[in-house]
């Protein structure tokens, strides 16, 4: 079965950043989409940001210009990359993979397979 773990989460000051990593085991990157969601207190599951299996990368008006999503298939690993943080970023952050190339990107739907978490604080 995949299992996707997340890192990197934090208490950061507003204007901050945080790299948020996801190691996948027993699946190779290179054959999946991936994206990075997020949840707040309350709120629904809502997507932050994706890249396709072929590479084209998607990106919630929310954090564009902000956040840079990436990944690294020899090491296996999903990146999220988040500057100029904001206290409305605070949530719980996870990787979803899916197999197949993004069309919804921002749909839970979409995924197959998902992280347990990590959290992202953002003080202001």
């Amino acid at each position: 079965q995949v299992q996707l773990v997340e890192s990197g989460g934090g208490s950061v000051q507003a204007g901050g950043s945080l790299r948020l990593s996801c190691e996948a085991s027993r699946y190779r990157y290179s054959g999946y989409s991936m994206a990075w969601f997020r949840q707040a207190p309350g709120k629904e599951r809502e997507g932050v940001a994706a890249i396709d299996r072929v590479g084209p990368t998607y990106y919630a008006d929310s954090v564009k210009g902000r956040f840079t999503v990436s990944k690294d298939n020899a090491k296996n690993t999903l990146y999220l990359q988040m500057n100029s943080l904001k206290p409305e970023d605070t949530a719980m952050y996870y990787c979803a993979a899916s197999y197949m190339r993004l069309g919804s990107w921002s749909a839970t739907s979409t995924y197959n397979f998902w992280g347990q978490g990590t959290q992202v604080t953002v003080s202001s």
